[in-house]
């Protein structure tokens, strides 16, 4: 019976936060339209709402550990789930994702991903989209200025699972030159990448000791992963999930 009940607040949960997304999306559009700037205003209320409703509705609890990156910066962050996204925009005070192309047409996300000033891949592509992802980020820089959150494993990844990280974080951080801020979390936990239940408990994004601008990009890459793994599974674990092997 309990079980049932979770599933049918998931249900319900789910259901108003995308219609919230809608009602945001078309209240805030006139001042978008008007200012870009005013996109980070949108997806900060957005955001703080859907993390209010997942402790009213379903029981997720969210909070935000370590020093919050208010410089440029390179965020490379575990990727677990939506939950992880809505997080981290709702503390950065000027968020830009490095986000799959595909995402462009996506309603509502898309136009609004576009006057943040994300910056959209072509995963298929290899050493070029990696190239034009690198000219593409310095062109906008003085455009959009802010916090350009990457996830290095390309995708969303289940709690537990393995996946290796991409050299992509490594040439983006060597070539801005910017300063990395890693960032672990747990959400995967109760927010599944998949799936309708959301589970009750306190999902956590981590802000990691900041890695500074100028290693070699082999350098960076052998501390980026050891360094966001074994924090994401010291949160997990905090969080009563049983980590394999």
């Amino acid at each position: 019976m309990r079980l049932a009940l979770q599933y049918l607040l998931s249900l319900i949960f789910i259901l108003q936060m995308y219609l919230a997304m809608a009602v945001y999306a078309l209240a805030w559009l006139p001042a978008v339209i008007w200012r870009k700037e005013n996109a980070v205003r949108a997806v900060h209320g957005y955001t703080k709402w859907v993390r209010w409703s997942a402790a009213a509705i379903v029981g997720l609890r969210s909070e935000i550990r370590g020093e919050v990156p208010r410089d440029e910066v390179v965020i490379a962050a575990k990727h677990q789930s939506f939950f992880d996204i809505i997080l981290i925009i709702s503390v950065v005070p000027r968020p830009k994702f490095i986000m799959k192309k595909e995402l462009l047409w996506a309603p509502i996300v898309g136009w609004y991903a576009k006057r943040l000033g994300c910056i959209p891949v072509d995963r298929g592509r290899g050493g070029e989209a990696m190239r034009k992802m690198v000219a593409e980020v310095k062109a906008a820089r003085t455009d959009v200025p802010g916090q350009l959150i990457i996830y290095p494993q390309g995708t969303r990844v289940a709690a537990g699972a393995h996946k290796p990280y991409k050299v992509g974080v490594g040439v983006l951080y060597a070539q801005l030159k910017r300063d990395c801020v890693p960032a672990a979390t747990n959400v995967g936990v109760f927010w599944p990448r998949h799936g309708l239940l959301r589970k009750p408990g306190l999902a956590v994004v981590e802000f990691l000791p900041r890695i500074p601008a100028g290693k070699r990009v082999e350098a960076f890459m052998n501390e980026i992963e050891p360094v966001v793994e074994d924090a994401s599974n010291r949160l997990m674990e905090e969080a009563g999930f049983s980590l394999p092997g």
